[in-house]
């Protein structure tokens, strides 16, 4: 049987996946063959497994973290909100169909038995398995057919850690709440509280520990300080709260577009670690200025997205900054909205929509979505593209567009021996693809960014190209080094190793 543990949080965003991160690779360091689960995710950052199949970005970081291969069996359901009433289903790895919140709500019935089954056929491959819940476990209104937190706990039959964000204030009323909504059986389950994000010295917390302790009977395991360390966020949260709102100055800015329903916005993440390069994400027109480059992310609703730029004014702005000069890049559904034509009956049933034109490509929306890795090259470019031309690329695809290239535009790239993707303007101002992960790739962004640098009158940067899968390694590290001194790891063990079940 293997071991388990479960972190569970008093709300959305409390830092429940990058602590599971840290224990997978804290477990990982012990030796253990461990692996990481969360029954549903919702979230627009998803990524492909080696077999195809779609599941959440932040199962698949965890992965990284405990260095295996992601398994969809890691997330089984993930919802791609499509709307404010509408998701997509996708249950393991392919889309089920779309469904409004009430109607999943009834569907998590048929879910329990394939969500149990599915991790026991995981737990059954590993030594030990750390679970994510979703949201909070006192969503009462959720509890009869709940499948990712206590719900998902009493399947697994495993200890629960409670997770609670300091940073946010009232924290221990979020502890105290949070057990105080639990039924009894529930609270026996949570071994743990987790107090995640403090700044200060944490001797100014220990009369409050002791009072929450006494109240809840419950013992705080560890006090997490806030972490200056680079790792992917499960969701758009993230950008909604600002933490991507940096303002040290660099050589070269960057804005992103942030779409509505912008998907996959770990893909800048990689270019946002680059020491010469800062990343802004902008939703006004004006944040457009003194841009060294424009992106255009990826989109859950790619018509309804596209309709907001023209009615924010950012259309029209960013159409302004390419007529002085700026480059613009569109990944996915980016990529379709630089066309001249998107043709929609599928994703948002939005119907028919001109593209903003700067690049010659029409885009039809098909029902089969394309979930692949991919591995290729960029094809000889023109323009700022020049110098990133003929070198190695791999990523992912995760779309339900196909785009056609008309004769002003050439391919981006060549995946594998025939497929070509992606598409550059003439005069190598604008580029497009489908590559989601293409600014991991060190080589193509270094070459890129230096393009960059020459267009300011700068020199290219001096150093090597980052090595993005090292540097995220590094960041697992610290994230496990710094949970070892600020949690009791000892205690968890413990806790895993000594649970037992109440007889039935």
């Amino acid at each position: 049987m293997s071991l388990a543990i479960m972190l569970q949080g008093t709300a959305s965003d409390v830092g429940k996946s990058v602590l599971v991160a840290g224990l997978c690779r804290i477990f990982y360091q012990d030796g253990l063959n461990v692996a990481p689960f969360k029954s549903q995710n919702m979230a627009l950052n998803s990524g492909i497994t080696p077999d195809g199949k779609e599941m959440g970005r932040a199962q698949i970081f965890q992965a990284q973290a405990a260095n295996i291969a992601p398994d969809v069996r890691m997330n089984p359901v993930l919802l791609k909100p499509t709307s404010d009433r509408q998701a997509q289903v996708v249950l393991m790895g392919r889309v089920a169909k779309n469904m409004d919140a009430v109607s999943y709500h009834h569907f998590k019935t048929e879910l329990r038995a394939q969500v149990s089954a599915v991790y026991q056929s995981l737990a059954a491959d590993y030594e030990a398995i750390v679970l994510e819940g979703a949201g909070s476990p006192a969503e009462i209104n959720l509890r009869d057919r709940d499948i990712v937190n206590m719900g998902m706990a009493e399947m697994a039959r495993c200890p629960v850690l409670l997770v609670a964000d300091i940073d946010r204030g009232g924290v221990f009323a979020a502890i105290y709440g949070t057990l105080a909504l639990l039924q009894e059986h529930e609270r026996w389950r949570v071994k743990g509280v987790i107090i995640n994000k403090f700044r200060g010295d944490v001797a100014l917390l220990t009369s409050g520990i002791e009072q929450i302790e006494a109240l809840t009977g419950v013992p705080v395991v560890g006090v997490m300080p806030w972490l200056d360390i680079d790792l992917e966020d499960e969701d758009g949260v993230a950008l909604q709260r600002g933490k991507y709102s940096r303002r040290d100055k660099r050589e070269l800015e960057i804005a992103v577009v942030q779409l509505p329903h912008i998907a996959n916005f770990t893909d800048f993440n990689a270019l946002a670690a680059q020491p010469d390069a800062r990343v802004r994400y902008v939703a006004r027109a004006h944040e457009l200025t003194d841009a060294d480059l424009i992106i255009l992310p990826g989109s859950k609703n790619t018509l309804g997205d596209l309709r907001w730029l023209r009615e924010s004014g950012l259309a029209d702005a960013l159409l302004a900054q390419h007529g002085k000069g700026v480059p613009v890049i569109g990944i996915c559904g980016g990529y379709q909205m630089l066309g001249s034509q998107i043709t929609d009956a599928v994703e948002s049933g939005l119907g028919e929509a001109m593209g903003l034109g700067l690049l010659d490509v029409t885009t039809r929306f098909a029902f089969e979505k394309t979930t692949t890795q991919v591995a290729g090259e960029t094809l000889p470019l023109p323009g700022l593209f020049s110098a990133a031309g003929n070198l190695a690329l791999q990523g992912y695809e995760i779309h339900m567009g196909e785009t056609t290239l008309g004769k002003n535009a050439r391919p981006f790239a060549r995946l594998g021996e025939e497929k070509q993707d992606g598409a550059v303007s003439p005069d190598g101002q604008v580029a497009g693809s489908y590559l989601h992960g293409l600014f991991d790739n060190g080589a193509f962004t270094r070459a890129l960014l230096d393009s960059l640098r020459l267009r300011k009158g700068l020199a290219p940067f001096a150093g090597k190209a980052l090595d993005y899968a090292a540097w995220k390694s590094q960041q697992f590290d610290k994230l496990a080094s710094a949970m070892r001194e600020h949690i009791d790891i000892t205690r968890i063990y413990q806790i895993m190793r000594d649970h037992q079940e109440p007889e039935l």
